[in-house]
């Protein structure tokens, strides 16, 4: 009996040695490299015009089967086709007159302004019906004295558009995300720890299941920017858009790029953004989300107009 017990916990040992040995091999294969910057000139994603330019008017937009959702702020309320409006003490958000003669933003947009230590700015969050390519796009106008931004134009990915499951995407600042919960990737301008004159240069920010870990060991947002690039102007309208491909879950096939003015600037392959179909993204918030961690001006305005969720290529508005 003895003999048989020291063999059988022999064979159990070795055998928990090799599954063990497996599992982490299985590990190592399954873990995706890391997303890869496709060179510009090999990118088989469009620039120039979309199909902003080929559908004018409100209707025609709500008719096109590409268009999800779309906000020009020239009437209602603040946030009256959006589902979550942040706009602490009722002065953070306002919609306001272009004072600029730019027809491709019509005649009002929506003013951001956040005050230090007062408050953090404000924005609104919109769920919508998701498709394999979301692509966000919106023009903004960063004032001439605005600073440094923390948190910018964040695209969610929610395990559902009801209850608690439309929640699932939001929160978990510093962890890195379970594969079946959430993602997320944000466009926004980034310091470089001050390094860049504010508001700095376009960066993705970036969560999912395989992301890197910090140098302290948490999970922040992983950057995803050119090389090289010119600092963001300010005082001017940009036209800012940005794409998320889902990837087949389980598998490193997704994709995320940006257009500056209707100019591809970057384009990456290799993502893994998701283990589970039902996870798709379908949350879009859109604010101007300011701490004194960088900014150091008391009051930062940001501009935001005629911004379109659709899953088709949008580019830049025709001048009307």
């Amino acid at each position: 009996m003895c003999f048989h017990y020291v063999a059988n916990q022999r064979i159990y040992r070795s055998t928990l040695l090799l599954v063990l040995l497996a599992a982490a091999v299985s590990d190592c294969r399954s873990s995706a490299a890391e997303p890869l910057a496709v060179p510009l000139a090999q990118s088989s994603l469009p620039s120039g015009d979309g199909i902003a330019a080929e559908v004018l008017g409100a209707e025609q937009r709500r008719q096109h089967p590409a268009f999800i959702f779309f906000d020009d702020f020239e009437s209602g309320g603040i946030g009256d086709q959006w589902d979550e409006t942040r706009n602490p003490n009722g002065n953070t958000l306002s919609l306001v007159a272009v004072d600029e003669e730019t027809a491709a933003v019509g005649s009002r947009s929506l003013k951001v302004t956040a005050h230090l230590g007062k408050d953090t700015g404000g924005g609104m969050t919109k769920w919508f019906p998701s498709a394999p390519d979301v692509l966000v796009r919106f023009y903004v106008r960063f004032a001439a004295d605005s600073d440094y931004i923390h948190h910018f134009v964040t695209l969610r990915a929610n395990r559902g558009l009801t209850g608690g499951d439309r929640w699932s995407g939001f929160g978990g600042a510093g962890n890195r995300p379970p594969g079946d919960q959430r993602f997320s990737t944000a466009l926004e301008p980034w310091g470089n720890w001050s390094k860049w004159p504010a508001p700095g240069r376009w960066n993705f920010y970036s969560y999912w299941h395989q992301m890197k870990a910090s140098p302290d060991g948490r999970y922040w947002g992983n950057g995803f920017r050119p090389e090289t690039q010119g600092d963001i102007p300010k005082d001017q309208w940009i036209c800012c858009e940005f794409m998320l491909r889902h990837n087949t879950p389980g598998q490193p096939d997704g994709e995320q790029a940006y257009w500056i003015n209707g100019e591809l600037r970057g384009h990456w392959k290799g993502f893994n953004w998701r283990t589970d179909e039902a996870l798709q993204a379908n949350a879009l918030t859109l604010e101007s989300y300011v701490t004194d961690r960088w900014t150091k001006n008391p009051i930062n305005v940001v501009y935001f107009d005629n911004l379109v969720i659709a899953s088709q290529y949008i580019g830049p508005e025709k001048p009307r």
